[in-house]
């Protein structure tokens, strides 16, 4: 049996993902979904996510959304 994932299947996964933590900002932080985009899209996590090598795409949503969480704590920081 064959568990190698495609290019393709890897980047489905990782749609899936951002669709998910788009959902989750815009029900947490009560953002639109251009908002919660953009905010996900200039991430330091986007790029972890984006980085196949990471393995993030493997991670639930809840699991990458803290580490979203996190990097938004320290950028208000700041």
């Amino acid at each position: 049996m064959n568990t190698t994932l495609t290019p393709q299947q890897i980047q489905i996964m990782k749609d899936d993902l951002t669709v998910e933590l788009t959902e989750i900002l815009m029900k947490e932080k009560h953002l639109t979904k251009e908002d919660a985009l953009d905010v996900i899209y200039t991430s330091e996590t986007f790029d972890r996510l984006q980085d196949s090598e990471t393995g993030f795409f493997y991670q639930s949503p809840g699991y990458v959304y803290s580490f979203l969480q996190n990097e938004l704590l320290r950028a208000k920081v700041s």
